[in-house]
């Protein structure tokens, strides 16, 4: 069956709301047992909560996945409680609007410590109990901005972003004959509490009136592309990123979606 990841143990950071809740979710409905890795243990609660209540089987471990030493704890802890880990997704992150004047170097430390960094640690931890199965799978949230679109404010996520699309190249190939893949998901707008908090209704509607699809995505969309990524069905996947916007990174401008369309 697509997507049966019965059997398979998968840790999840950021994992205590919006499209690490929706990862953490989709793959406990689809048979592993999920690690919620999560800065915010009540937020990380509800979801192991609502995971239980579901029929699947969750484990909740708060940290600071932007500590090294914390990384290497959730990996022991999973491997304490399960036994194996088979799957390692890495989806936290923090995004502070700040223009690169007045970008600061701790603002900057943490960005790229929580977005990026913590990829390179949760794969290290990872590694030897992938090549003691000769199997695994490490994913991550990456984004289309900064590899593919630019917004004011975001020059330090942006940075950790395209430093993580590198890191998921140069791993894949260093990893690729041991049954090791390496891949991320590039996500575009997707309605989370984050981004609700950015707007009202009507600001979040035009927002959505600039997607070619015409709507926000939701943290599923982003859960299902990863359930790929992480079953048998995608072994000969690796090195990839995947976007999934709805189309936004398509057009010339504005300007083409407003003629097209007639807005």
């Amino acid at each position: 069956m697509f997507g049966d990841l019965t059997g398979k143990v998968a840790i999840v950071t950021g994992a205590g709301q919006g499209i690490g809740e929706g990862i953490a979710k989709v793959f406990a409905k689809h048979g592993a047992k999920v690690v919620v890795a999560t800065r915010t243990a009540e937020n990380g609660q509800q979801t192991v909560d609502d995971i239980v209540t579901d029929g699947g089987e969750a484990l909740l471990l708060q940290c600071n996945i932007g500590q090294h030493s914390q990384v290497i704890d959730v990996v022991a802890q999973t491997i304490n409680k399960f036994g194996r880990i088979d799957i390692g997704i890495h989806n936290a992150a923090v995004y502070p609007l700040h223009t690169v004047e007045e970008l600061s170097d701790e603002v900057l430390e943490e960005t790229l410590s929580v977005n990026m960094k913590a990829a390179v640690w949760l794969t290290q931890s990872c590694l030897p109990h992938f090549r003691s199965q000769s199997w695994g799978r490490l994913i991550f949230t990456s984004s289309v901005t900064g590899p593919r679109v630019a917004m004011p404010g975001t020059s330090h996520y942006a940075m950790s972003k395209g430093g993580m699309n590198g890191f998921i190249r140069t791993a894949a190939l260093e990893y690729a004959r041991e049954g090791i893949t390496v891949n991320g998901v590039e996500p575009g707008y997707i309605l989370t509490a984050a981004m609700s908090a950015l707007g009202s209704d009507e600001e979040l509607k035009e927002m959505a009136n600039c997607i070619p699809q015409g709507h926000l995505g939701v943290p599923e969309d982003i859960a299902y592309t990863m359930l790929y990524l992480a079953s048998d069905q995608a072994s000969y996947v690796t090195g990839q990123t995947i976007v999934v916007d709805g189309g936004s990174t398509l057009p010339e401008s504005q300007v083409v979606m407003d003629g097209f369309y007639g807005g």
